[in-house]
């Protein structure tokens, strides 16, 4: 079991068409992290995505392998989480591993 200081498991939940079912299942959870780490702690986060990085992760195209957290300013960050490209999109696509901003409040931030 490795030593850590601050991991987290993020929830993908997005709205949904109102036809479909509102089940407020993760689309994708760390499985890796719960094997390798001991959590002590559980944090469910937003994330700040571009247009086709939200219609990637609706086709299942995110993967949170060797994905961390990091805490920079009073901010936190999901770094190396890689979402794929999207197959109907221009050349203007997104980067697959960029930097994203979780959206935390301060109060938790703080308390990681």
């Amino acid at each position: 079991m490795r030593d850590s200081s601050v991991y987290a498991i993020i929830q993908v939940i997005m709205k949904r068409d109102k036809v479909e079912s509102t089940n407020s299942k993760p689309a994708t959870v760390n499985r890796k992290a719960r094997y390798d780490y001991h959590l002590m702690e559980r944090h469910e986060a937003g994330i700040s995505l571009t247009g086709t990085e939200v219609k990637s992760i609706r086709n299942g195209g995110f993967t949170l392998t060797d994905s961390y957290v990091k805490l920079e300013a009073g901010e936190a960050f999901l770094v190396d989480a890689h979402i794929g490209p999207y197959n109907h999109s221009t050349v203007e696509n997104h980067v697959p591993k960029r930097v994203r901003k979780l959206l935390l409040h301060r109060r938790e931030i703080k308390k990681l």
